[in-house]
């Protein structure tokens, strides 16, 4: 049992910040019925990512609003960064092979009592995990609905880890947990059509945001550049995200190859951290890795690149992408659904045959060899991500909230 684990399983239940369960009466005037919201998270901030990292400005956003907000998520000894609003731990251990994730099997009785103590209004869940189904089955008991947010395809990880096999089950859980749910939020309106495609019912949009302060050209810096020894003539081509299998580190990896074999002098930049960081430094000894970055330091580094490639399939949103059309970066993306959403092919980016090591590596000669394309793509990447407005989608949330009210049970 690690540290972490004994942490959670030592006392009932932990509560990590200074911020105590609120009750209706703290909550002094306020205009129209302010929401009490108790939110399940599977990894709130133990591992930075772009889905907890949208969960903590939901939370704060909500707050900022007036209304009230609890969440229930497994911890970490070392989180990746402070929580947004009160957290409780909940007991949990760390997933196989994968041991930065943790997995709460759900939900202790004294963890149900702090619930049922905070008086929620209504649940929201973001994980389809066991501390999730729990979640559910006491919003049911308690009279009170249930929203739940789509971040991560799950399903479409399997394969990645040798499970394929186990695809039409994971499918059939999802349809069970999401079946359950009062209402079920998704990043676009093409996620939503992919779950239906596998009976799955979204009811909502919560799209993303840009911060345009901490993601803008204005950052490059070639000064920076050069300090981590990425030579003026060499082309910066950006990995962006968590390294794990599924997010493409094996393409990307082959496709610098390609591109070096063809006599292109690319240096690979990595912003970001996880497991294949090991094996991405041994098939490219020259990469630059700067691990986990935020704030400034994240906003410099991502606009110091000169090409994002992005070669994941696996994507619910496509934040990276985002956060890079902000920087002013051309984007070769992989041509799926889901990156359609945010890029128009030759306006703002390049959308290529996905899974096809070539087609990558075609992109991005074609933009080392056409400047004004690039200029191009890197105009209109910066034009459509300020139409991503974080208030605007946040208060989408706060709608839906609003809206939400229990439905008999399926």
């Amino acid at each position: 049992m690690d540290v972490a684990t004994r942490a959670a399983a030592s006392a009932p239940f932990r509560q990590v910040g200074n911020a105590a369960p609120a009750c209706p009466a703290d909550l002094g005037p306020h205009a129209g019925e302010p929401h009490r919201v108790a939110l399940f998270s599977g990894n709130f901030n133990c591992v930075r990512d772009g889905a907890n990292r949208a969960l903590n400005r939901l939370v704060a956003h909500t707050l900022e609003r007036g209304h009230a907000v609890r969440v229930y998520s497994p911890t970490v000894a070392r989180p990746a960064f402070p929580p947004a609003g009160a957290l409780v731990s909940v007991p949990s251990w760390p997933i196989p092979f994968r041991p930065e994730y943790r997995y709460a099997p759900g939900l202790p009785r004294a963890i149900a009592h702090d619930v049922r103590r905070f008086a929620p209004t209504l649940v929201h869940v973001s994980a389809p995990d066991g501390l999730g189904a729990a979640a559910i089955r006491l919003a049911r008991a308690i009279g009170v609905p249930v929203v739940a947010s789509v971040h991560t395809r799950f399903e479409t990880y399997l394969e990645y880890y040798g499970l394929r096999r186990l695809r039409g089950v994971a499918e059939a859980w999802l349809r069970r947990f999401y079946g359950r749910c009062d209402a079920v939020l998704v990043p676009s309106m093409e996620v939503a059509k992919q779950l239906a495609g596998i009976g799955i019912e979204a009811t909502h949009i919560w799209s993303r945001g840009i911060d345009p302060e901490e993601f803008h050209p204005s950052l490059r810096d070639m000064g920076w550049r050069r300090s981590v020894g990425i030579a003026d003539h060499e082309l910066a081509l950006l990995f962006f995200g968590r390294l794990v299998a599924e997010k493409g580190c094996d393409a990307f990896a082959t496709t610098i190859a390609a591109l070096r074999n063809a006599g292109i002098p690319v240096r690979p930049l990595i912003v970001g951290d996880g497991p294949e960081r090991l094996r991405l430094a041994r098939r490219l000894p020259d990469a630059v890795f700067t691990g986990h970055l935020a704030g400034f330091a994240l906003g410099r580094a991502v606009a110091s690149a000169d090409i994002l490639l992005n070669p994941s399939l696996t994507e619910t949103f496509g934040n990276v992408t985002l956060e890079a059309m902000a920087s002013g970066l051309p984007v070769v993306a992989a041509d799926v659904p889901v990156n359609r959403v945010l890029i128009e092919c030759g306006r703002s980016g390049l959308l290529v045959s996905p899974g096809l090591v070539p087609a990558y590596s075609e992109g991005v000669r074609r933009l080392i060899a056409e400047p004004d394309l690039r200029r191009t793509l890197s105009d209109g990447a910066l034009a459509s991500a300020m139409n991503f407005n974080w208030s605007r989608t946040l208060n989408a949330v706060l709608r839906a909230y609003g809206n939400a009210s229990v439905t008999p049970v399926r």
